[in-house]
């Protein structure tokens, strides 16, 4: 996690607790799991929105622009 290890995960857990206080803690933890629950939803909101765009760019594009004339044969 972050590179940290027991005493230096130790010493920043005793920090926020000496800077937020016992009873802010659990609020304090709450708000960030459901700010980071809204973050991940972004995302895949985000992700899934893309997709819907690029299958409705590729099925509004002319289909005349997608075929290729390698049938026609230029004169030599």
């Amino acid at each position: 996690m972050f590179g940290l290890r027991g005493q230096e995960l130790l010493i920043v857990l005793v920090i926020v607790l000496i800077i937020f206080g016992a009873r802010k803690l659990p609020d304090l933890a709450r708000s960030l799991g459901a700010s980071a629950k809204e973050f991940r939803k972004g995302i895949e909101d985000g992700t899934s929105e893309d997709a819907a765009d690029q299958v409705t760019e590729t099925s509004d594009d002319d289909p005349d622009a997608r075929t290729s004339d390698s049938s026609e044969v230029p004169d030599s």
